[in-house]
């Protein structure tokens, strides 16, 4: 296992399953998530309670990961501190994404797998992290990939919208899809959200369009996955890009 990993497991049906002592939701057919941090401490324990009483303890190990850091300074304050009267907005639309992290729906979509949203050129990587003016800012945890203004972007797994924001502060047109037991997908600068809080979706189905809107610097898409509040790296459930697009994070 790694930091920015998921774990999916299979257990007994009627057995119980804790991770460091909290309960986590087991399937009708014995499927459990675990998800792993950006910063996931070495070990965590898993344990598994059956219906004779039995218990079984694991101790899963955690592989510590290294991120691009990357320091800028020199920037004009403003372009590093929202402006005070921006806050309120920021911490109502912040609430709003919260909400959909808690959702803990009996659903497995994530069983069928992951397909890239959008292929393109990778521009940003899971992990990485900016200092500012010499203030370190809020690690990237998603994957951005590079893409004019209205590329399509289709859904990367089954599952049901739980936010759909045309522009939020900083993400700009933002969709949210909850794929069961707590993993989410979010999509964000979108120039064009084609579904509607409530609506099911199904692997490949078209959800979005690219945009470069919210705080950005040119036209892409940032895809971000979680479990519950946990920060999952998507790469890792998607794959390698297909080679016919070349990864620009590799390229510097």
């Amino acid at each position: 296992y790694t930091q920015g990993g998921l774990l999916v497991g299979r257990t007994a049906p009627d057995a119980r399953v804790e991770l460091n002592g909290q309960p986590l939701r087991v399937s009708p057919q014995g499927v459990f998530l675990v998800g792993f941090g950006r910063d996931e401490p070495p070990t965590a324990e898993l344990k598994l309670t059956y219906a004779d009483g039995s218990a079984e303890r694991l101790q899963l190990e955690v592989a510590r990961r290294d991120y691009q850091i990357q320091r800028i300074d020199g920037l004009p304050p403003s372009k590093v501190t929202p402006p005070e009267q921006d806050l309120e907005r920021i911490r109502r639309e912040a609430a709003l994404v919260k909400a959909t992290r808690k959702l803990d729906d009996p659903r497995t979509d994530f069983l069928d797998g992951f397909i890239w949203p959008s292929q393109g050129p990778i521009s940003g990587v899971y992990g990485s992290q900016r200092i500012l003016n010499g203030k370190p800012r809020r690690p990237h945890f998603g994957v951005d990939v590079a893409g004019p203004v209205g590329t399509p972007v289709v859904a990367p797994a089954g599952g049901v919208v739980t936010l759909a924001h045309p522009d939020m502060y900083f993400s700009g047109g933002t969709l949210v899809i909850d794929h069961g037991h707590g993993l989410s997908s979010a999509f964000l600068h979108l120039s064009r959200i084609l579904v509607k809080e409530g609506k099911r979706v199904e692997q490949g189905d078209p959800i979005a369009e690219i945009g470069a809107t919210g705080r950005v610097t040119g036209a892409h898409l940032d895809w971000r996955m979680n479990w519950f509040e946990q920060r999952i790296d998507p790469q890792l459930l998607a794959g390698p890009m297909p080679a016919t697009t070349e990864t620009l994070a590799e390229r510097r």
